[in-house]
């Protein structure tokens, strides 16, 4: 069972203490309210009856009669020999037999081709501009026929724009090589002596393989790293070098 705890006793419970009332506040009344009242009242009466008060009496005459409301048909026309525009005239008479039809009527229209022929379709068509400049949609390029394009086989303007850029790149270089050749402070390399350089990196190259190929496998010290790590800077320094005579035909070098 659970247990129920009691507050502590205390002489001060004994003593009487007064009850605290909570008024409340006033009940909120809106200073419109009497002519809100008054407003109402005289309104109320206006709707009292359904429809206007003064409303025209039907007179007891005008009662609703039988077939009064259907729609009323045009009279008929009595037909007559001497007015025969009325009605509509008599398909002529079916030939005898004894009659002849018409002979030698001839014509230049050739009815096989007119039968056989068939109604010229409209060619489909586009417009291209807001002041409705029309286009065949064939000619347009809107449909997938590249061969009918306006600038079909036409080098694109961003090749041009690349083309012009390189170009300009291309004589600046120059120039600035003309210009530090004529002051001798570059010097262009022959054929013989570009290759020769480039005999001597793939030299120095093989002799640095080689001592990294007879590195241990084990790289336990410091010093074992950084003797691999120094080949390897210098193996991949070698190789850029290479790729750079091997790639280019003309090299210059400064005379410093």
């Amino acid at each position: 069972m659970s247990e129920v705890i009691y507050p502590r006793e205390s002489v001060y419970n004994l003593i009487p203490k007064e009850r605290v009332q909570n008024e409340k506040p006033p009940r909120y009344m809106s200073k419109f309210r009497p002519t809100i009242v008054l407003e109402k009242k005289l309104t109320k009466d206006a709707m009292k009856t359904m429809g206007p008060a003064k409303v025209e009496v039907p007179s007891p005459e005008k009662y609703l009669k039988k077939h009064s409301k259907e729609p009323k048909l045009p009279e008929k026309k009595q037909c007559s020999k001497e007015s025969p525009n009325t009605y509509t005239m008599k398909k002529p008479a079916v030939p005898a037999r004894k009659d002849n039809p018409p002979m030698g009527i001839y014509t230049k229209r050739d009815f096989i081709k007119t039968n056989t022929a068939v109604p010229m379709k409209p060619q489909p068509t586009c417009v291209d501009t807001n002041k409705g400049h029309k286009e065949l949609l064939e000619n347009s390029g809107l449909v997938p026929k590249y061969i009918k394009k306006r600038d079909y086989g036409e080098v694109p303007e961003y090749l041009l724009q690349r083309n012009e850029d390189e170009r300009r790149a291309q004589e600046e270089y120059d120039n600035f090589v003309k210009e530090q050749t004529d002051q001798g402070a570059m010097k262009h390399l022959s054929d013989a002596e570009r290759q020769a350089i480039l005999e001597r990196l793939k030299k120095n190259w093989d002799e640095l393989h080689h001592e990294y190929q007879g590195l241990s496998l084990v790289t336990d010290t410091l010093s074992k790293k950084s003797h691999k790590e120094r080949l390897e800077v210098a193996m991949k320094k070698l190789e850029n070098d290479i790729n750079l005579f091997e790639r280019f035909k003309t090299i210059y070098v400064t005379n410093n």
